[in-house]
């Protein structure tokens, strides 16, 4: 099988990870003129800490595998083609993408070959031989193997910007009874050491005084869960995920909706679930990390442990606290207003900022692009008062609903996270 055959193979099967989020943009490619790529084979787009896009080649080091999870594609029973780079055909697809510009950096995951050792060694050796002996300074997230030795996740560590290891769905006993070969365990500890470390390497930088300390996945950890594989409601995997960011520190947790199979197993639901489902569970997740929420919070403005999927969860949670709007935009303090809906927190930020400087009325909000409609019923200013039994009544949800025949403006082309 020749490179681009590979290619094509490997970076599709690896289009299932969330780990490394897609940033929307539109396509571009410098075949046409200029410089740069944001689409062809593997092409994803993930976020740095200071908020840059960055693009990734995305591929599998290989898509063959021992272990036979009832979910995954690649799984050893499934009847799919495989294929599988050598070192020195990764790291030359790697450079020769970077050299056009196409690429900032390499996610690099594999299916489990051999052993997890072996496995985990071959991906160190991709990392490494990139960074010695060709200087490569780009970005590079491993997708790591739990079951591997300490040792061999110490130096993927070393090499790698991000590293991750999926926890793969919510519930301990969904992924005993739909991947029973994975070990929870490993698994757990192996989160551990990377916190442990990834802690130790950023204090020792903070106290380093002459020499500079050895690097350890500066930009941190992350782990998936796949949405709508198991019979998981949001409340449990908002409480599992929360779990994830408090004991081991993940920078992201990713939310992945389960995508059907073919031959599936009789285990799995035989269909996805809602896309938008998803969605509010990224927002969802962006209230536990920036806005103060606890998970038991957000689960009020849905039922039966679902979060609402017509409204964002902060809106959803304003209309059931309606006793505490609308609050004064010159006033409130900011944890208040990090609750308002449609004011997010860079927003809130600028909003403090400039009532330093005297009172800030509700159009001058217009300027930061926040949505008038959505905030004005939960909020006072010089300018404005909600209108008299507007935030009681009993159609504001269907008022404030995306997509409602009262909604004047234009719904946006992608769904927003700034809730």
């Amino acid at each position: 099988m020749d490179l681009r055959a590979k290619l094509a193979l490997l970076a599709d099967a690896a289009k299932y990870d969330a780990s490394c989020a897609s940033s929307g943009t539109s396509k571009r490619d410098s075949r046409k003129g200029g410089l740069g790529s944001t689409e062809g084979m593997g092409i994803c787009h993930a976020y740095a800490p200071d908020g840059r896009c960055i693009s990734l080649l995305k591929v599998l080091l290989t898509n063959a595998c021992h272990f036979d999870c009832v979910y995954c594609i690649n799984r050893a029973s499934s009847n799919v083609p495989r294929a599988r780079f050598t070192v020195d055909e990764l790291v030359r697809l790697t450079l020769a993408f970077y050299r056009r510009n196409y690429i900032e950096g390499l996610f690099l995951s594999s299916g489990i070959i051999r052993s997890p050792d072996y496995t985990m060694e071959q991906m160190n050796r991709v990392a490494r031989t990139l960074r010695e002996e060709h200087g490569f300074h780009g970005y590079i997230h491993l997708k790591t193997i739990p079951d591997a030795a300490p040792g061999l996740l110490a130096e993927a560590g070393r090499w790698a910007d991000r590293l991750s290891i999926n926890v793969e769905l919510p519930q301990d006993a969904s992924l005993q009874r739909l991947a029973p070969e994975k070990d929870l365990p490993a698994i757990r500890g192996a989160m551990a050491g990377l916190a442990t470390r990834i802690a130790e390497a950023k204090d020792a930088q903070k106290t380093a005084r002459r020499a500079t300390p050895p690097r350890f996945a500066p930009a941190g950890q992350s782990t998936q869960m796949i949405v709508g594989a198991d019979d998981s409601d949001d409340r449990r995997i908002l409480t599992t995920g929360a779990a994830l960011y408090g004991r081991y520190k993940m920078r992201r947790v990713y939310y992945s909706a389960y995508s059907p199979i073919p031959a599936a197993s009789s285990l799995l639901p035989p269909a996805a679930p809602p896309l938008l489902r998803e969605h509010r569970l990224y927002q969802a997740d962006w209230l536990l990390r920036f806005y103060g929420f606890g998970t038991e919070e957000i689960m009020e403005g849905g039922e039966a442990g679902m979060l609402a999927l017509d409204i964002d969860p902060k809106l959803a949670w304003a209309l059931k606290h309606r006793g505490l709007f609308p609050l004064d935009l010159n006033r409130a303090p900011r944890e208040m207003l990090l609750r308002v809906p449609g004011l997010g927190a860079r927003n809130v930020d600028r909003i403090l900022a400039a009532r330093a400087e005297g009172p800030v009325r509700l159009g001058e909000l217009a300027g930061l692009r926040v949505p008038l409609k959505k905030v004005a019923p939960f909020v006072t200013a010089p300018d404005h008062r909600p209108a008299p039994g507007q935030l009681d009544s009993m159609n504001l949800r269907e008022q404030l609903r995306p997509g409602s025949r009262f909604a004047r403006a234009a719904r946006p082309a992608q769904l927003s996270l700034d809730v």
